[in-house]
This record gives structure tokens, C-alpha cells and sequence, in this order.
């Protein structure tokens, strides 16, 4: 089915669209009723196992001896490829392990590990016998964690003595012995998984070597449960307060994941998928996890750096080595591949005959970045986007029915089930090309959050500014085409005198400067203009005249957005700050600008560049 039929389709039936797309699944009670408005759940009546579905089935239908999961490590020089047999056997033992110290159906497991295979055996065991896990990002601060074992009350932990980074090693059992002892509640028992690189001490009578345990266990069947019973917990990185958990449900996350990896992606079972992303992630729970087993396909989990693990040149090695058919990574990435190898010579060493397309997502894709690697590639590089509430893409352009037209700043159009509509301040429709506020009519289609843990007002805040839609917090307009651009966040739109501005379209005309590798744009307060935009600003090694390229950046926004637009100022950075999935921090920018107090949060990559931003932009006086 192509993507106009597609879309046509789930619009006029969206309930038939669904069910049909379920039945490529295995279930173990299948559904009749594809959603239910009074509980918002879909496919209630069904029963299935996540699990079977990502591992069990496919071997009955004797594919188990293709690859499942190849694990490649840089930073330490390890690789391994895991059979869906061998995967099938390592989950089950695992979940054997989780269920011998008492895990049950509905017990939920936090998980706080580094890229490595057993991190993935431990989310699928999770899910095989009905308990809920919760992934915390590994190397996360004690009082974060704290805060996800307080909230969610898990039975059990899942952790690893020890993460690695390029050029360090990261202590993960002291961080959980800190979090758990700021915590109220205490899990009964942690599996620590001790690395070689660094060992660790146990606590006695709580923590149990992952690997003693392991060979211990036997082997267990998967648990039958209800297609709305939740399949995990996510938490979204906050810096204040309680941690906003999402939660996603097995059927519809199935259905869901399943059907997106052949129509937006075009995987399909056999292929070799890599998202290079983190499993701490949304990205990595949908697609390092759970999409690609879905779909039969061999997925790659990776721990290391797109430069420095080696060099520039580890994505397009592993693509050759791997034959790798889709590549999924964030901008950021390309960007600091792009800074390090700036005429692509890494990547015309490699064949990359195996690859497909290269799918972007994480925040917004600038034009400038999307074009570079798609001329380096010599492939289609197709932006996307979603978030963790909706757990797969939204906007994209769907790949694996055909579609390749592609606008640079656009992520593309609606994916078929969602259905979107941008509304003014006074809760109009806005006309099309008109920046305002994004949202998705409701029912949100199958995979997306169905509440938050503990938490149904918050949950309830996404929904009570336009009846009837889920507020993205997303700025964006739908063009003439369809094509749909996201702005940024609305706290990124800025007034300038009246006038409602657009950072993102002005990190857009920032970005296209050729001394320009990386750029945040946001907007300071301001006296006489209400707000004015400040660009912070990355440029190319090599570039001298500094003072020409402020001058090209200002004068170029005036000619193309106008002169209430213009920047107040342009600040040249060795870094911006990020959080560890490549989220620029505009938040801490804008603090840093106004002489607001700086929170750091925990997700951030590296804390140090906030010192250099303050000496840069110390707060402005006012014009």
C-alpha cells in the first residue's frame, strides 16, 4: 500500500487500519475491538507477549539461526553476534533469573546498565514474563535515579558494575547504592553484571552477581498478558521535582513498532537495522529493542562515539561490516562527524553499498547538516520526528512506501494514523505556511502513552489546552504540500515587540553559513523589545575572521526573516550544551543570557562547557 492510500485509509478508518496492521502479529488471544474511547486503549480485548513476538516466534518459523543483535564495542574492542535461538535462550534464562528471586506479572524492574547485550536480555525478559520495566539512562546522577526507583517501586534492579566513555570509566555501583539509600523504597534484590574493566563490591544480602545467578537459572515460558497491561515505564529527564514516567502498553507498542519498521523505514525481516542511539532512550527502547526484533530484522547495539572510537569513520566501517540497510542517528552526530571529517573522507573510503537511507531524529535536522551528508552519501537522508510520549515516528517521510520527496527543514509529512492541525493564540485554525501551536486530534493512534505512572493530572495536562488534541509543546506550521516544519519548542518562539518570531527559523539561515558547523538560537530578555534573539554559534576549525561571520550572520537574517529579527548579539562557543541524546539545552542558554540561576541537569553530555558559556555571555544589560 502506498503512502497516499495509507494515510487516506487510516483516516476514514482508522479502527479497520489498525486492526489489519495487528494481524502481523502473534497473538495469544487476538482482538476483536481495535479501540475502546471510554479507557482510550487499544485492542482491549486481546492478549499477547511482547516477547514471543520480538524473539519466540521467530525461531518457531525457523529463522533461529539468523542474527538477532550484533553487539559492537569500540571502546573496548568487543563484538558478538547473538542468533535469535541464542537471544531466545539468553531471555529466557534471564527472565528465569528475574522470576527466581520473585519478579512477578506487574512487578516492575528498573534497569541501569551500559550498551551491552545483557541489557537487552534483561528489557525482553521484563517483558516475557508480564513485569514492567523502567530503563534509567546508566551513569545517571544518584538523586535521578533515586527519584525513578522512588516513584516507580521497583522489585528488582538490573545494573553493571561499571559504563565506559572514550576516555573514562564511569562507577555505576556507588551511584545505585547512593540512590538507593536516598530512596524510601528499597528493591529487594540488584543483579550487578560485573565488568572487567572495573569490579565492584556487593551488598550482601541484596545484590547478586548477574552472572552467578544467571547460571543458575532455568530457562522460563513467556506470561500471557492484557494488549493495554503496561509494558514499561520511560521517564522523560526533568532537572526539578518528580520524574514524568511514561507509559506504554504492549499491543499497540507492538502493532505500532511492527508496522513502522517496513512502511516508514522499509526493514523487514533479514534486513540489519542500526539506530545509534542509547537504550536509556525512547529511540533505543523502539528501535535498538523492540522494532527490529519485531520485524525479524537484525539490529545492531553499539557502544561508542560516531568520532573518537576510533575516529570519524566507525559509522561507515560497521555499515560495510555489517551490511547494515538503514542507519537512524541524531543530527548532532552528523554535525560532530561533519566537524571532524569536514570533506567526507571517511566516508569515501567506504563502500556503503549495503545502505539504504539514513533517518534522522532527536531535534530538529537544519538544512545545512541534512544536505552535507546527503552529497557526502550519495543517499536519501530523510528527517523525522516524534518524542517520547508518542514512542515512534509522527512526521516522516514514509521510506518504506515509496515516498522519497524530501523539504530540508521539514521532518516530512503526517505518518498515516496521526493527524495533525496547528492552531493561532486565539484557537484557530491557522492558515497553511502560519507558525502556531502543533497538536494531534485525539484518539492518538496505537504506541502512543496511554497515561504516566502515578500520575493521571499531569497525564490530563497534555489534553486541556484544545479539547480534543494532544499539545505537542512543539511550534510548527503545515505547509501548502503537507510538508510539516517543526519551529522548536513553543518557549522557543520568541516576541520581539509584538512580533511572534521563530528561533528555529533563525538557527535555520544561521546554520546555512558555511563557517557555521552548529548553532542554538534563543532569546534574551530585553527592556525596550520584550525579548531579542542571541545566537550562540560553533564554526569550522580553521576560521579566523570571526567578526566577518557575525557581520554575514546578522546582516543574512535581516535580508531573510527581517530586520525585527536581527540578533543582539552573536556569541562564538568551542561547544554548545547538550544532553546525552543531543538535545541542545536552549533552557540553560536562556538562563545563562538573563542571569537566572542555571540548572544543570543530569542528561547533560559534558557540564564543563557551562563555565565557558558564562564567561562568553555573561548576562547583557538591557538596550
Amino acid at each position: 500500500m502506498g503512502y497516499e492510500k495509507a494515510f487516506q485509509t487510516a483516516q476514514d478508518d482508522p479502527k479497520g487500519f489498525w486492526l489489519d496492521a495487528a494481524q502481523d502479529l502473534e497473538w495469544l488471544k487476538a482482538p476483536t475491538v481495535a479501540h475502546d474511547a471510554a479507557t482510550d486503549g487499544w485492542f482491549p480485548d486481546g492478549k499477547i507477549n511482547t516477547c514471543i513476538n520480538a524473539v519466540d516466534r521467530h525461531v518457531a518459523a525457523g529463522r533461529g539461526d539468523q542474527a538477532a543483535l550484533i553487539y559492537e564495542s569500540p571502546i573496548t574492542g568487543k563484538s558478538a553476534t547473538y542468533t535469535y535461538s541464542e537471544l531466545l535462550e539468553r531471555v529466557s534464562r534471564t527472565a528465569g533469573m528475574l522470576a527466581a528471586s520473585g519478579v512477578k506479572k506487574g512487578d516492575r524492574v528498573v534497569i541501569y546498565m551500559p550498551m551491552v547485550p545483557e541489557a537487552v536480555f534483561g528489557m525482553l525478559a521484563c517483558a516475557r514474563i508480564g513485569a514492567i520495566h523502567s530503563v534509567v539512562f546508566g551513569g545517571f546522577a544518584a538523586p535521578e535515579l533515586a527519584k525513578r526507583i522512588e516513584d516507580s517501586k521497583p522489585v528488582a534492579v538490573l545494573s553493571a558494575s561499571c559504563g565506559l566513555e572514550p576516555n573514562r570509566t564511569i562507577a555505576y555501583k556507588p551511584l545505585l547504592d547512593k540512590a538507593i539509600e536516598l530512596s524510601s523504597h528499597k528493591p529487594d534484590a540488584c543483579f550487578i553484571l560485573q565488568r572487567e574493566e572495573l569490579r565492584c563490591e556487593l551488598v550482601p544480602n541484596r545484590d547478586l552477581d548477574w552472572n552467578a545467578a544467571y547460571d543458575a537459572a532455568t530457562a522460563v515460558d513467556p506470561v500471557p498478558v492484557a494488549s493495554t497491561d503496561p509494558l514499561y515505564i520511560l521517564y522523560t529527564s526533568g532537572t526539578t521535582g518528580t520524574p514524568k514516567g511514561v507509559v506504554r502498553d504492549n499491543g499497540g507498542h507492538a502493532t505500532a513498532l511492527s508496522w513502522s519498521m517496513k512502511a516508514i523505514y522499509g526493514v523487514e525481516a533479514g534486513d540489519v537495522y542500526w539506530a545509534a542511539s542509547d537504550i536509556g532512550w525512547v529511540v533505543g527502547h523502539s528501535y535498538i529493542v523492540y522494532g527490529p526484533l519485531l520485524a525479524g530484522a537484525t539490529s545492531v547495539l553499539f557502544e561508542g562515539k560516531p568520532i573518537g572510537t576510533p575516529d570519524a569513520g566507525i559509522f561507515w566501517t560497521l555499515i560495510d561490516k555489517h551490511n547494515v540497510k538503514v542507519l537512524f542517528t541524531a543530527p548532532t552526530a552528523i554535525r560532530a562527524i561533519r566537524r571532524a571529517d569536514p570533506d567526507g573522507e571517511f566516508i569515501a573510503k567506504a563502500s556503503l553499498d549495503s545502505l539504504t537511507a539514513l533517518f534522522l531524529a532527536g531535534e530538529r535536522a537544519d538544512p545545512d547538516t541534512l544536505l552535507w551528508i546527503a552529497d557526502q552519501l550519495k543517499k536519501p537522508v530523510i528527517d523525522h520526528w516524534w518524542q517520547t510520549e508518542l514512542g515512534w515516528p509522527a512526521i516522516a517521510t514514509c521510506f518504506g512506501m515509496g515516498e522519497t520527496q524530501i523539504k530540508p527543514g521539514s521532518a516530512g509529512r503526517a505518518v498515516p494514523g496521526y493527524r495533525f492541525k496547528v492552531k493561532d493564540e486565539a484557537g484557530h485554525d491557522a492558515d497553511a505556511g502560519t507558525v502556531g501551536t502543533l497538536l494531534i486530534e485525539q484518539p492518538l493512534p496505537p504506541g502512543n502513552f496511554r497515561a504516566l505512572w502515578n500520575n493521571p493530572e499531569r497525564f490530563q495536562q497534555g489534553f486541556v489546552d484544545f479539547a480534543g488534541h494532544y499539545t505537542s509543546g512543539d511550534a510548527g506550521m503545515i505547509d501548502a504540500d503537507g510538508f510539516i516544519h517543526i519551529m522548536g519548542r513553543t518557549d522557543d518562539i520568541i516576541n520581539v515587540a509584538g512580533h511572534r518570531l521563530s528561533t528555529g527559523q533563525m538557527e535555520e539561515v544561521v546554520a546555512n553559513h558555511p563557517a557555521v558547523v552548529e548553532c542554538a538560537v534563543v532569546g534574551a530578555a530585553d527592556e525596550l523589545k520584550g525579548e531579542m534573539a542571541v545566537a550562540f554559534v560553533v564554526t569550522r576549525a580553521g576560521v579566523g575572521d570571526l567578526d566577518s561571520v557575525k557581520k554575514d550572520i546578522v546582516r543574512t537574517i535581516r535580508e531573510d526573516i527581517g530586520a525585527i529579527a536581527s540578533p543582539r548579539d552573536v556569541f562564538f562557543a568551542d561547544a554548545l550544551p547538550k544532553t546525552r541524546s543531543g538535545k541542545v539545552l536552549r533552557n540553560l542558554l536562556r538562563a545563562i543570557l538573563n542571569g537566572q540561576e542555571i540548572v544543570v541537569p543530569q542528561t547533560i553530555e559534558d557540564a564543563s562547557v557551562i563555565d565557558a558559556l558564562v564567561d562568553l555571555a555573561a548576562p547583557q544589560p538591557a538596550a
